[in-house]
């Protein structure tokens, strides 16, 4: 074990740690006990995880059904938070001890996305969270809102900067009174129902179980859609806001497509996140012409609206909405297929010791 001389912590020569070997189901994620720990070089920092939480692309990536570059033997999940325990000598953003996050894309950090913001995708092009230790340029991480606990800060980086970037990242941004509409209870969403509360924004949520309306009103949700129930949701939420929704959060894909672009208003935004509903067929060319809105896709977004989203959530006193079943760090496996058979509700966290 080596003593570092940044701070009192020791920090051992390995750690635990999984990657991805394959693409063939979540078996391909591989267990190591004694992987390699590198030390921090010029303008890195080396932080030590506390928690991780998993997205949806993490359940695509080892079944190859992720559409961004991926690299062999990666370490997956792009969530994480955790303590910088030493750091190069000409590191000047934080110090040892800093609470951080992860930034998704890590040469993303202000303005549009570009192609080598995708090379730069943590858990697909370089190695993620799902480890004890890991090793980042600076510029990489920001500061955890000092309002949250590791296990709500991990579950920011992906779903909670995705819905901050659908209300706040193009045109006029999300205001007092306008109607959000969202899909599901999965991480975009649920930020998005709090994000939108905050702001003194009425909220339209759409989910088929009775148990997860319920939490979603305890979350602010001020109408709740069975869309099982209530399959034309779409023009529901049209006539119940009288002319249609200001914003819609679109994570089901090609399945919800087609009545996203019946909620929406004239001038609205549709914001495509996901397909979390599956590669079905879904809306055409005309019937997004007929909507005379915004359709917008977005890959998460960069470090400059994480740190606008953080001072929000810290100024507010959001707390994210964590799943209640726990997982430790050999668990991780196992969180993969609770989150696919969708017993999930807001974000699942993965704690790491």
């Amino acid at each position: 074990m080596a003593t570092n001389g940044n701070t009192s912590t020791t920090i051992p020569k390995t750690m635990k740690a999984w990657s991805l070997e394959g693409t063939n189901g979540f078996d391909s994620l591989t267990f190591h006990g004694e992987a390699p720990l590198s030390e921090p070089s010029d303008y890195e920092v080396l932080v030590k995880f506390h928690a991780a939480s998993l997205n949806y692309r993490d359940l695509l990536i080892p079944k190859g059904q992720y559409p961004f570059p991926c690299s062999p033997h990666v370490t997956p999940l792009s969530d994480g938070a955790g303590t910088i325990v030493s750091l190069g000598p000409k590191v000047t953003r934080f110090q040892a001890g800093d609470k951080v996050c992860t930034l998704f894309n890590q040469a993303h950090l202000g303005g549009p996305l570009t192609p080598p913001h995708l090379a730069s995708g943590l858990g697909s092009a370089i190695h993620g969270t799902l480890r004890q230790y890991g090793t980042f340029n600076e510029n990489g991480l920001v500061s955890m809102p000092s309002n949250l606990g590791f296990r709500e800060a991990a579950s920011l980086s992906c779903a909670g900067v995705t819905a901050w970037n659908a209300l706040y990242g193009a045109g006029r941004g999300l205001r007092p009174g306008d109607w959000v509409l969202t899909i599901g209870t999965g991480g975009v969403s649920i930020f998005a129902v709090q994000f939108a509360k905050a702001a003194g924004a009425k909220v339209i949520s759409t989910t088929s179980s009775p148990a997860k309306a319920e939490l979603l009103k305890k979350l602010g949700a001020d109408v709740v859609l069975n869309y099982k129930e209530t399959e034309n949701w779409g023009e529901e939420a049209k006539r119940i806001t009288g002319g249609g929704v200001d914003f819609v959060v679109e994570v089901g894909g090609p399945s919800t497509f087609a009545q996203s672009l019946k909620s929406v208003k004239i001038g609205g935004s549709i914001t495509v996140v996901g397909f979390v509903g599956g590669p079905v067929a879904g809306a055409g060319f005309l019937d997004i012409l007929g909507a005379l809105c915004t359709v917008r896709s977005v890959l998460v977004g960069s470090r400059d609206m994480f740190e606008a989203m953080n001072a929000a959530i810290q100024g507010a006193g959001i707390v994210p909405h964590v799943d209640e079943r726990a997982f430790g760090l050999e668990e991780a496996r196992e969180a993969y297929e609770y989150m696919w058979s969708q017993k999930h509700f807001g974000k699942v966290v993965v704690s790491i010791d």
